[in-house]
């Protein structure tokens, strides 16, 4: 089985503005590269992605942020959308086919074309909320490509489960009782952005671990509170916020997973989506900024949705 790798040259020419910004470019090499030597290439089949239209963006985000993010967009040099997230004259087309490829992802799955999916993209989404960008996201790309599949498709279960070592505090403001959505996030806490231990509502599932969380850890949280309320929700549709900044080697964080850890949330994953959803799962790029093991932990992530049966 292939799985179908999303993404698009735009993604690359997305520049935050600050000299050795931890969100570059370089972070797709490194993923694209480490699957060329490894031969998942051969087992991925490969889509540019199209542009998000209004209406996709609108399904989650504010009008009046929409249209900010717009006219902020430059036609040279470099400007803030808060602290940490800048853009440069390519950051909103970036943006665009970033939120597009969740799009088209989904578009994917409920066709028939590939059970699983992986948007190699950036800027990432999960900070991103109705009304504001922040932590280096623009538009959120994993909740626009949820209402497109509740929108268009019917959807009534979708499951989107982010494993980046910083809540998704975007997608929980998005989603947060909305009850065709069951959002469940792993994060470090306390940690930026500093949200997420005391959220007390239905269909969010949060776990705030402390720093040096590893992976039998991890799991153990997981296997005790995501995966039996999953098989509760029955989703209709699985979809990933992949973040890999959680990883041993990254120090954007405090967590301590490895290759193996990634794998075996993917499996669970897919096996949830196999039950339930017809095998249909989207995942999308978050965070994971030091390269080697950003390249090595995508790669098997990559694998083991191309393998899995």
């Amino acid at each position: 089985m292939t799985v179908a790798v999303i993404t698009h040259s735009h993604c690359h020419l997305h520049d935050n503005g600050s000299p050795h910004h931890p969100e570059c470019a370089e972070r797709l090499d490194a993923i694209n590269n480490r699957m060329i030597m490894s031969g998942v290439d051969w087992i991925s089949r490969h889509y540019d992605s199209h542009c998000a239209e209004r209406e996709h963006l609108l399904r989650v985000h504010d009008a009046e942020y929409v249209e900010r993010v717009f006219a902020t967009a430059p036609a040279s040099g470099h400007t803030v959308l808060d602290g940490d997230t800048g853009m440069n004259p390519h950051s909103l087309d970036a943006a665009l086919h970033a939120a597009g490829a969740a799009v088209m992802a989904v578009d994917l799955v409920m066709a028939g074309s590939h059970k699983h999916t992986f948007c190699a993209i950036r800027p990432p989404g999960h900070h991103a909320g109705r009304n504001r960008a922040a932590g280096f996201c623009i538009f959120n790309n994993v909740a626009v490509g949820a209402a497109h599949a509740i929108e268009v498709y019917g959807i009534e279960r979708v499951a989107i489960i982010d494993f980046d070592v910083h809540h998704g505090d975007g997608t929980e403001e998005i989603f947060s009782g909305n009850d065709k959505v069951m959002f469940c996030s792993s994060f470090q806490h306390p940690f930026y952005p500093f949200s997420g231990a005391d959220t007390d509502v239905p269909n969010i599932r949060n776990l705030p671990l402390p720093a040096g969380t590893g992976g039998a850890a991890w799991r153990e949280a997981v296997e005790a509170s995501w995966l039996p309320a999953l098989r509760e929700f029955k989703p209709e549709l699985v979809m990933i916020s992949a973040g890999f900044d959680s990883h041993l080697e990254d120090d954007m964080g405090g967590f301590n997973l490895v290759e193996r850890d990634y794998i075996w949330i993917t499996k669970a994953l897919c096996q949830i989506a196999k039950e339930f959803a017809a095998g249909r799962v989207v995942s999308c790029l978050e965070g994971g900024y030091e390269l080697s093991p950003l390249g090595r932990a995508v790669t098997a992530h990559i694998k083991e949705l191309a393998e899995f049966h």
